[in-house]
């Protein structure tokens, strides 16, 4: 588990948006895991969840605060910040506003997905979205063999983790271009049909805070990842020294 935090991208939110914009720019194909305590707990209990972020060609960016603490804690101080999926769906959305590329938008519910366009075509109109499917669909390989025919520059799927990272990964290397990532809640913050945390709750890297008071799925699920993850990095850098 410590090499998936030794692979995670090491810079600030600044310096990663000009990766993006580059790699847009040159339609330099790339695959973004964002990572939280969470991911890196499946991926080490599921192979090829672990295969697909070890992939050289992958790259995983700190999404969770924990993370961020993680790699402070086994003396990588070069991980500065979060880099959040919705941060990152918004800035390529507005890169590929800027530069007039295409969009492809898998997940969600129908309603979400449908309030998701609508969004976007508003706030960004210089984005040219070529298709969209909801997360319900039952086989979900056949919306990728659409998206290979469309060959959009970005794809955001919303689909949870590891589901949108695993289907990615099975299919990446049949594209050609494109810019992935599994954005998980995005959709709902897009559409507006989920309110983000107030930007002080965020500032102050307590959104998870925000997301899981009074949720009691939510808090299981935050000791099932979170909490042994603490203690599995701890176990796991004692033994390296």
């Amino acid at each position: 588990m410590i090499n998936y935090i030794k692979k995670t991208y090491r810079g600030n939110k600044e310096s990663f948006f000009k990766v993006l914009e580059n790699n847009l720019i040159n339609n330099n194909k790339m695959f973004i895991v964002t990572a939280n305590p969470e991911t890196f707990m499946k991926a080490d209990s599921i192979n090829e969840f672990d295969e697909a972020l070890m992939k050289p060609d992958t790259t995983i960016v700190p999404d969770g605060i924990g993370v961020v603490k993680a790699a402070n804690y086994i003396g990588i101080n070069e991980i500065k910040e979060r880099i959040t999926g919705v941060d990152i769906s918004y800035k390529l959305l507005e890169l590929a506003n800027k530069h007039k590329k295409t969009v492809y938008l898998f997940g969600a519910s129908k309603k979400v997905i449908e309030l998701t366009v609508k969004s976007i075509n508003k706030e960004y109109p210089n984005v040219k979205i070529l298709g969209y499917s909801d997360g319900y669909i039952e086989n979900k390989d056949d919306v990728f063999e659409e998206i290979k025919n469309l060959s959009p520059d970005i794809v955001l799927v919303a689909l949870g983790v590891p589901k949108q990272e695993l289907l990615i990964y099975k299919h990446y290397n049949e594209f050609l271009k494109g810019i992935f990532v599994g954005v998980g809640g995005t959709f709902d913050v897009i559409s507006g049909t989920t309110k983000r945390a107030p930007e002080i709750v965020q500032k102050l890297n307590i959104e998870w805070l925000y997301r899981i008071a009074g949720d009691k799925e939510r808090i299981k699920r935050f000791y099932n990842s979170n909490i042994k993850f603490v203690f599995k990095l701890r176990k796991l850098a004692k033994e390296e020294k």
